[in-house]
Order: C-alpha cells, then structure tokens, then sequence
C-alpha cells in the first residue's frame, strides 16, 4: 500500500513545508503555498515501461575507458531551429520552449512536425482538439504522412500510445497540461509538472527520443512551475516578440549541447512563421528622405551580426519633469548616455523630453549600439539628419571616450554588404585591422566630442 501525505509547496519555487507558511524562506514571496497531495510510489517504476521489465542497473565507468561518440543531430528543415539548438535536434534531448500566450510556440512546433516528412513525430496537445490543430495545419499549409495528432492530458496514455507507435520526436504542448496518476494533486502544480518531467526526462533518456516541451510563462516573464524545470531539460528556449509586431525571436537561454548565445529570427504571416535568413535587411526601414533622430548600428547576437535602426525624438519639455520612454533599450543606459552627452558634449538634456525606439520590435541590450543612441539623440537634438548610408559600433564611456566592442570585423563586414558607406568606430579597434580593399570608409575616433564635430561638419 502506497503511503498518501499532504504536504504545502510553494507555486513559485517548489519548497515544500510540512505545515502552511506565509512567507516562502526560499524565495521570499508570500502566500504561495498550496496544499497539495502527494502519493509516494515505486521510484524505480515509471508510467512510459512495464512494470514487470526488470531495471538494467547501471555501472560505474572509468573515464578514460568512456568511447566518445559523435553526436547525433537530426537536421530539420527549419534552418533558424538549427542554429539555435546547435546544428540540429540531438537524439535524446529534452528542449523546453517557453513564451507569452499567442506568441507562436504552438504554431512553430506544429512546423517543424509537418515540415519533417522522414522523420515519424507525435503532437500530443492537451490544450486544443485534434480539429483544431487540423486548422492551424491547414493554414500552415504543409501536408506530412509522418506527423500524427493526439489529444491527451494523462501521461499514462499518453505512454501507451508512444509504445504502440513508436515516435522519433515527441512534441509536448504543453507541459503545464498533464497529469500522472502518480500524484493526487491538480495539474499544473509544481508537483504534476515536476513529475510529469521527470518521466518525459527518463523517456527520452532511455529511448533516445528528443522530447519537446512547450510551457507557459508567469507574469514576470520567466517559465512557470518550479525552477528546478530548467534544470531538468538540456535545453531551454525562449520564444520573444511583441505579438502586435510581425517579428519573433527564439533566443537560448540553456544549451547543454551548443551556444547559448544564438538565436533565431522569424516572421509571422498568415501561413504561420516565415524564416528570416537576412534580419538586417528587414530591421532597417527603407527611407524615402533623411530623417532626424536616426542612426544605424551595428550589433552581435549571437554569432550573427545585425544592422539595427535606432529611432529618437528629442523635444522641449512640456511639463516640469522632462520625460524619458524607451522601447527595446535599457532605460538606465539611456539615462547614463544622456547624462554623458550633458557633462562631455555639452547638451541640455534636462529640459528636453527623449523618447527611445529599436525598429523591428526588437530587444537589444549590447554595450555596442551606445554610439548609435548618442549620434541619434544629437540629430534629433540639433535637428540635423545623419545619412543613411553611415553606420556606427562602439561603446561610450563615462568619460566621453570612444571605446573598442568585440568582432568588429563581423560589423564592418555585415556594414560593407548592404551597402553602407562609413562606419564610425572607436580608433582603439582598428590596431592590426586591415583598412585597405574596403568599399566601406572606417573612421576611427577617440573622443565623442570628435565623432559630432566630423558629423555637423
């Protein structure tokens, strides 16, 4: 007879008391802990193999005698995926895939299903219909004869449809819908998720089967259920934009198999999300005049370089607290940034209104991009356009000094490709970088001071 407790667990990190508390000693947030049920079974014993198969106990190797064995990637056909897991699916992975509501996670899982018609992958949703997903499919417009729907929120079916099918990818949307019946308590809690992870680890471990999780997110904007989620998976993923924008991001956050400095660029359209080979092209607006307020710079995330437009207004201060409004740029850098411009540049920003935009809809928080922001606030200011074929990559300092950014090279180089002609970087970057056979002017400057004046000549 399995012994049944009762046991409070708090919803926001997962320590459990065996009383109610109402401040959580772990996280210290109050009143998170929910009483929740727990029924203690064979820890040997899970839902997805037979209870009657006996466990292969495992022996210790030494690590020298340990075979290293290359990787196996299934490469999909989603080349934006790719980059971000590393080359490919590994065989065996846990990925978890996180993101606001409508974002796109279930439209981007159901691609890379439908799109791999060698590869035989189970959907299981415990979210929505089998006829539901048929109209998001039909949308998508992407026929395959190897991706197969199921509908189920109990892990102990969903197990004995895995044995009877076989899958080579295991799509799970999402995690925060199921249930085992080895835990009494509702799903969604921090005991079923924890659970139902666990089981889904043990899975793709011993089958080698890379299992997909989509989940959900609070409103902070981390993963919901218990940290120790993100330490259960290989992989974790988080899909980003503004769901009025057109544009989407799926950034790494935990990669136990590659960088975790990539990302992926996609489009939403009305056939589902288009990839987005070449960003630069699109995040910067194509201009029918010279506007005010300006500037191109050049960024790195990841291992890609990326040409982004900088927009600002810059206007006298309506009320007696002068505003300041940013979007996809740290507000604090700004406000450092401004203040740089007012001791070294002598600018009055304290009685003008500075509002802040990254087009695109993107975020972007790289030290790089400070010369950009600074020679976009100085034209709105003076009310002086910058050309639109002139880029800008280095970091400011507090002292007004133009300082050197990584892989400048990449920059230059992406710069020199779409077509700009001058590049404004810091003369501490250009030590041992080749000037000559460019089609793009470098001009290297040391003081901020320096880079207005040849600006407004």
């Amino acid at each position: 007879m399995a012994k049944v407790k009762s046991v409070y667990i708090c919803q926001n990190c997962g320590a459990n008391s065996a009383k109610w508390i109402g401040k959580c000693p772990s996280c210290n947030e109050w009143n998170t802990y929910v009483e929740e049920v727990v029924e203690k079974g064979d820890p040997a014993k899970t839902s997805w193999r037979d209870t009657d198969q006996p466990t292969v106990k495992q022996k210790p190797v030494n690590v020298k005698e340990i075979e290293k064995g290359a990787e196996r990637r299934l490469v999909t056909k989603d080349a934006e995926l790719n980059r971000v897991l590393g080359g490919g699916i590994v065989a065996g992975s846990l990925v978890l895939i996180g993101g606001e509501p409508g974002i796109g996670k279930s439209t981007l899982m159901l691609q890379v299903a439908l799109s791999s018609a060698k590869t035989k992958v189970l959907y299981v949703s415990g979210e929505e219909s089998q006829q539901q997903i048929k109209m998001r499919a039909d949308r998508i417009g992407v026929q395959s004869d190897n991706c197969f729907i199921l509908s189920e929120t109990s892990t102990q079916n969903i197990f004995g449809q895995i044995k009877e099918m076989s899958p080579q990818v295991l799509v799970i949307d999402s995690i925060q819908t199921l249930h085992t019946n080895r835990i009494e308590s509702a799903a969604g809690s921090v005991s079923q998720v924890r659970e139902c992870t666990s089981e889904l680890m043990k899975f793709a471990k011993e089958t080698n089967t890379p299992v997909f999780l989509v989940g959900h997110i609070t409103k902070d904007g981390s993963i919901a259920g218990p940290k120790i989620l993100e330490h259960m998976v290989d992989t974790v993923l988080h899909f980003e934009g503004d769901r009025h924008l057109t544009y989407r991001i799926l950034r790494t956050v935990k990669n136990r198999f590659g960088s975790t400095s990539e990302l992926g660029i996609y489009e939403m359209q009305e056939s589902g999300l288009r990839q987005v080979s070449n960003p630069s092209e699109i995040l910067i607006s194509q201009r029918a005049e010279d506007l005010t307020g300006v500037a191109i710079g050049a960024t790195i995330e990841g291992n890609r370089p990326l040409l982004i437009e900088i927009q600002s207004l810059v206007s006298s201060a309506t009320y007696g607290t002068p505003q300041r409004s940013t979007t996809g740029f740290d507000s604090k850098r700004l406000n450092m940034l401004l203040a740089v411009l007012e001791k070294r540049g002598g600018l009055r920003f304290s009685a003008q209104d500075v509002f802040l935009n990254v087009a695109g809809g993107i975020r972007i928080e790289e030290p790089a991009l400070d010369l950009a922001v600074c020679a976009s606030l100085v034209s709105s200011y003076h009310d002086v356009a910058i050309s639109e074929k002139v880029a800008f990559a280095a970091e400011v300092g507090l002292g007004g000094e133009i300082r050197a950014v990584n892989r400048i090279e990449s920059r230059i180089s992406e710069a020199e490709k779409l077509g700009f002609n001058e590049i404004y970087v810091s003369k501490y970057n250009v030590k041992g970088l080749d000037l000559k056979g460019r089609d793009i002017m470098i001009k290297p400057f040391g003081k901020l001071r320096e880079v207005f004046e040849d600006l407004l000549a």
